[in-house]
């Protein structure tokens, strides 16, 4: 019966797999705003100014940011959870995949999370007039909370990995 049981619940792991193939739906639909995006930015270039070319560029910086996090989450998750991808000899496979533990997962999303948020933040201050101050000040406080989680995220991660190789040390001394 536990026999049963277990491989049971090992098999639930494949439920998940549509959600990652739903994320690699979003990940089209992520590139279709980003082609719209791009167009619209082609199609101002003549009366373009410097502060547009800015803004145009960190737009389209945003979107391949919210991508490529996209794609830690999916290749990341579904190796992580689901099943390894028999890829090993595909020549353009990532040299990360199948790397990225779960606490490095963490960090590269908080990670990403952190850059988006700040390129937010830098469009936001190249037209800071269109903004209040409080939703400026609001934005800058998300930004550093972001920040923060991360620097926290990576101390645990710190002190849990210090804390085994301390234990492994201690094993191997007795």
């Amino acid at each position: 019966m536990e026999r049963l049981i277990e491989r049971g619940l090992f098999a639930a792991r494949w439920m998940m797999a549509p959600m990652y193939l739903g994320l690699a739906l979003a990940l089209v639909i992520l590139v279709w705003i980003f082609l719209m995006e791009l167009w619209r930015f082609v199609l101002i270039v003549p009366v373009m100014t410097v502060n547009d070319a800015i803004l145009g560029v960190l737009a389209l910086i945003d979107l391949s940011l919210a991508a490529n996090l996209l794609l830690i989450v999916i290749f990341s998750g579904y190796e992580n959870f689901v099943s390894r991808m028999d890829l090993a000899d595909h020549e353009d496979r990532p040299d990360w995949q199948g790397e990225v533990d779960f606490s490095a997962l963490k960090l590269k999303l908080v990670a990403s999370i952190v850059a988006i948020s700040g390129i937010h933040l830098l469009k936001v201050f190249m037209d800071v007039a269109k903004y209040p101050p409080d939703q400026i000040r609001w934005m800058v406080i998300i930004h550093l909370v972001f920040i923060l989680s991360g620097v926290l995220l990576a101390a645990m991660d710190w002190i849990a990995n210090h804390a085994k190789s301390l234990k492994h040390r201690k094993a191997m001394l007795q």
